[in-house]
């Protein structure tokens, strides 16, 4: 792709054409971070750095309309819900701000019994380049950006190609607080340029939000160049239901977690695994629930589901659904499409040699599963190459404890669903990547925790 775009996934609207950077203004790009690593960087204290990621935390909140009305236009996102993308975003870099003294200060090595002192510090590795997606344009910046500006990284941001004009306002909400040039800087890169960029020797780390498939190509030229990587990838998040005592909250939760953002969520509520004494009526329950909302214009506040965020999404995950079905699954509901809005749809009866058994659905359907018991259910639910989130709703709190231990995902919430929060770390484990963001383990993942041992 030779250019960034904005088209507008609910009316088919070329809105935008953004050209990507010539081989000069990256060579700028990488300069300008390097200069300001060395510069401001080792300059600045952890409060100076803190009071930017302050302020660019107050220009989010001021500017939420005008930001949330980008990304409806861009990837079709209801406006309600991009303003609480706004708003999280803004929540995110306010907590790096309120924290940045206790992230940064040294570590005094408790059990050292020599004499003098030992401590860890925590120092900048240096520029570091971010490749985000385009499910969530500020959020997953927010994410990124927000800790390891308080480190005193500086920030190269590839967005993905249909979100530039979200990237440029980001960009601009940083020149707008302050920020030296080079502490964060947008950059509309291809894909080769990616590469050439990971493997300047200026920059010291790379972190990818993205497909499997992505993640495996940047953690390659990473491991070449010998960068440090963190990876955010794919969900194929398992719904678990052993007991309740109100089924309805229970489907109000299962149907708002596979429907937010049309279900284009890493670890959304994807496969619902429910035990056979409730399934006939979760079932029953979670189909009325999933037909009742139905796709509309995502600038209207009270629209829940708008439509897919191109028309690659929507014909990839008509592809699954059509191909499930030819395999042998049974569609309960949905299975339509008008344009780029695609129905909220449910699947039953998969069985292990069907490739949506082991598939991501990213968009908004579901599979439904029936299993006898806890040892089935957990064998089902991690029977996949995904360890993202999961979900467990149960009243025994014994229960819940022991499940979540033998879970294999980074991430367990029992009883609700959408509890993200700024101080909790989110990623997961085997093809769903590596490393830590969000919380206090974000601001470990791009540093040098270097040990200063001394007489004194």
């Amino acid at each position: 792709m030779s250019d960034y775009v904005v088209n507008n996934p609910a009316t088919g609207e070329t809105l935008a054409t953004y050209p990507v950077n010539t081989a000069e203004e990256v060579e700028q790009a990488l300069s300008a971070a390097a200069a300001a690593h060395n510069g401001w960087s080792r300059s600045s204290t952890p409060a100076e750095r803190a009071a930017l990621i302050g302020r660019v935390a107050q220009l989010h909140t001021e500017r939420r309309q005008e930001l949330a009305e980008i990304i409806v236009r861009e990837m079709g996102k209801p406006l309600e819900q991009s303003l609480g993308e706004v708003d999280f975003s803004a929540e995110i870099y306010q907590f790096y701000a309120d924290h940045a003294e206790a992230l940064t200060a040294d570590q005094p090595i408790a059990d050292f019994a020599g004499e003098g002192s030992a401590i860890i510090r925590r120092a900048s590795l240096g520029p570091l380049l971010g490749i985000m997606p385009w499910n969530f344009p500020y959020y997953q910046v927010a994410r990124f950006a927000g800790p390891n500006i308080i480190n005193g990284n500086t920030i190269l941001l590839k967005h993905a190609p249909q979100c530039p004009e979200s990237a440029a306002a980001i960009h601009q909400i940083f020149v707008d607080a302050g920020a030296v040039a080079g502490v964060y800087t947008d950059v509309r890169l291809t894909n080769e340029q990616a590469a050439e960029v990971i493997a300047d020797r200026r920059i010291a780390g790379v972190s990818v939000t993205g497909s499997e498939r992505a993640g495996a190509a940047v953690a390659a030229e990473a491991g070449k160049n010998l960068k440090k990587v963190a990876l955010e990838l794919g969900g194929s998040d398992p719904f678990y239901l052993f007991s309740t005592d109100d089924l309805d909250s229970v489907v109000e939760s299962a149907v708002a977690g596979r429907i937010d953002n049309a279900g284009q969520v890493c670890n959304g509520t994807k496969r619902f695994i429910i035990l056979d004494k409730y399934y006939d009526d979760f079932l029953a329950k979670f189909k009325a629930g999933m037909a009742a909302v139905q796709p509309g214009d995502p600038t209207l506040a009270e629209t829940e589901l708008g439509p897919m965020s191109s028309t690659a999404a929507a014909d990839r995950i008509a592809e699954q659904v059509e191909r499930a079905v030819a395999q042998g699954a049974t569609l309960e509901l949905g299975g339509t499409r008008e344009g780029n809005f695609y129905a909220p749809t449910v699947l039953t009866g998969i069985t292990k040699d069907m490739d949506v058994y082991s598939e991501e659905l990213f968009g908004p359907v579901a599979a439904v599963y029936k299993v006898a018991d806890e040892d089935e259910a957990l064998a089902l639910g991690n029977d996949v190459d995904f360890g993202l989130g999961s979900y467990v709703f149960t009243t025994d709190a014994e229960q819940a404890d022991r499940v979540a231990n033998r879970i294999e995902a980074g991430m367990v919430y029992v009883n609700l669903v959408g509890a993200d929060s700024a101080e909790l770390p989110f990623g997961g484990v085997k093809r769903s990547g590596t490393g830590r963001e969000l919380g206090l383990l974000a601001a470990n993942e791009f540093v040098n925790s270097k040990l200063i041992r001394s007489t004194f």
